[in-house]
């Protein structure tokens, strides 16, 4: 099992590289379909797609490639991710996000900071942020509950280039890319004063896709019930953990 240091490492490589995809895929877009809202969605949603099956694969046998504090905390309440994992995860996740913005504005010449004027929350945004989030807890529990993680890359890929389209708030689900996204006034960029509004709905999201597993999937005991992709090394060190206490 790797090292809790290696994991925290794969946490904040794999979360600088997902914000650089979001960010500077919306950057490109930007620049090559400026007239077109429509089409330069499309082609950030169909990066970022790519680029987080692409992630999963990489950082899965590591960390379980979680890169959302969400997806952490939820793992944790079904006892699949000790407490200290927790911990050390949810900085890493995101000072990569942060990183990999700035990395992004860095890559397409503008500046390394500059904070977005994007002001994107509004009500039917929050319900949306609650579903895409939800539904992201929902597609990898019931994914490691059933024996099929190995389908999760493409599987978690799949929902999130769809959310870009069914959800309004194109789907962030995820609120250390929030966070990170407030760092570039681009295509991809959210203001600091929405940030707060769409960090709340995707903490309920979160709550309500936990509640969703416990409906659905009720028989499997928490310790198999690790939301990482990769859920055997995070279920041994709950193990281990509890075996400790």
């Amino acid at each position: 099992m790797p090292s809790l240091a290696r994991r925290v490492g794969a946490e904040f490589v794999g979360s600088l590289l997902l914000a650089t995809i979001v960010v500077g895929s919306g950057i490109a877009a930007q620049q090559l379909s400026p007239n077109d809202i429509g089409l330069q969605l499309s082609e950030n949603a169909a990066a970022t797609a790519l680029g987080l099956f692409a992630i999963i694969l990489m950082f899965g046998p590591v960390s379980g490639a979680h890169l959302n504090p969400v997806v952490s905390f939820v793992d944790a309440a079904f006892g699949g991710l000790p407490r200290r994992s927790v911990a050390a995860y949810l900085p890493a996740q995101i000072a990569g996000c942060i990183a990999g913005a700035v990395l992004a504005n860095v890559m397409f010449g503008g500046r390394a900071v500059s904070f977005s004027t994007q002001h994107r929350l509004s009500w039917p945004h929050f319900v949306a942020e609650i579903v895409a989030t939800a539904g992201l807890v929902l597609i990898i529990f019931a994914l490691a509950r059933t024996g099929r993680t190995a389908y999760a890359p493409a599987a978690v890929a799949a929902y999130i280039g769809a959310a870009y389209f069914f959800t309004s708030s194109t789907s962030f689900a995820n609120p250390a890319i929030t966070i990170g996204r407030m760092f570039s006034d681009t295509f991809a960029g959210i203001a600091p004063s929405s940030a707060p509004g769409y960090i709340t709905a995707q903490l309920i999201g979160g709550a309500a896709g936990f509640v969703l597993v416990r409906l659905f999937y009720p028989d499997l005991r928490p310790v198999e019930a690790s939301a990482a992709i990769v859920p055997n090394e995070a279920t041994v060190d709950g193990d281990r953990e509890r075996s400790l206490q």
